[in-house]
């Protein structure tokens, strides 16, 4: 099972992520983002990036994930080529740490700059097949 799938969608992007757990899940969604928007061949690894967040919903903890890449892309100008997630529950909640490494972005390594993650068909679910396995769909706005 490949770890994410770009999909051409009209005036957005849009990746399907997946992962046998929701840490694999959650990088991998992580590497398609900035797959998407950055020439991540000439991002270097001279920075490193903790989130730190929970939430008792999961599709608002990876919706709210999702918008922290978004935030650290633009404000930050950050990519991230490596990433480790953990996930917790603790008393209903669901606690998420990610470090990312990554570098810096230039505007000629941008491939097309992100607007927002959409709620647009945007969904995460645990599918029961052969393998057991998570899978997310998310559309953002360019």
């Amino acid at each position: 099972m490949e770890g994410y799938r770009l999909i051409n969608h009209t005036a957005d992007i849009a990746f399907e992520a997946y992962g046998y757990s929701l840490e694999e899940l959650f990088e991998n969604a992580t590497r398609a983002f900035y797959d998407a928007f950055a020439v991540l061949e000439s991002v270097g690894i001279d920075r490193e990036q903790i989130i730190e967040m929970e939430d008792s919903d999961i599709e608002m903890l990876f919706f709210r994930y999702l918008n922290e890449l978004l935030y650290l892309f633009d404000t930050d100008f950050f990519a991230g080529k490596e990433v480790n997630v953990s996930i917790e529950d603790v008393e209903d909640e669901l606690r998420l740490k990610a470090k990312l490494k990554g570098g810096k972005i230039s505007p000629e390594i941008v491939k097309t700059e992100p607007k927002a993650i959409t709620l647009h068909k945007f969904m995460i679910e645990k599918v029961k097949n052969e393998k057991e396995f998570w899978k997310a769909f998310v559309v953002v706005d360019i």
